[in-house]
């Protein structure tokens, strides 16, 4: 877990691969929130997860093609890689205490016949997030958040 801004608005770009060190990453994340207080929507934790793995894209040199930044169109983020290989980049924000990492099946499996069709790589980002006082509470504009990231995990192409 780290703290992460709640900046919303924009549309981020990040890499897949784990290559580079994520402690750096987290380094460049360590700062608060500084909204006006109110609930987030879901759209803006959304964006938030966007926000962190578009960053780690770039900071990979992927190339973005297209982003769709609104909530519950898939995927997220089409990238090419050496101009030459494509990535579709799932992001799924989730709030404590659901597990970033987990996913629809049914869903994923859809995306990997995409993937297939396209001839594309799949990765996944699950982004956590949880208001930084207290776990349990909802995150609200104004209040420091933790976000939980792993970072890109490939997702085999096998149905």
């Amino acid at each position: 877990w780290f703290v992460v801004p709640g900046v919303v608005g924009s549309n981020p770009i990040i890499h897949p691969k784990r290559q580079s060190s994520l402690n750096s990453f987290k380094e460049l994340f360590l700062f608060c929130l500084s909204l006006h207080s109110m609930k987030l929507s879901l759209q803006e934790m959304h964006q938030m997860g966007m926000n962190v793995v578009g960053k780690h894209l770039q900071e990979n040199d992927y190339e973005f093609l297209a982003v769709k930044s609104d909530l519950g169109q898939s995927p997220q983020f089409i990238c090419l890689k050496n101009e030459k290989e494509l990535f579709f980049v799932l992001v799924r924000t989730v709030v404590f205490p659901r597990d970033p990492i987990a996913y629809d099946q049914r869903w994923m499996n859809k995306m990997k016949q995409h993937a297939i069709d396209n001839k594309a790589r799949l990765l996944y980002a699950g982004i956590g997030l949880a208001d930084s006082n207290e776990m349990m509470s909802e995150l609200e504009k104004g209040k420091e958040s933790i976000v939980n990231y792993q970072g890109l995990l490939e997702i085999s192409l096998t149905i």
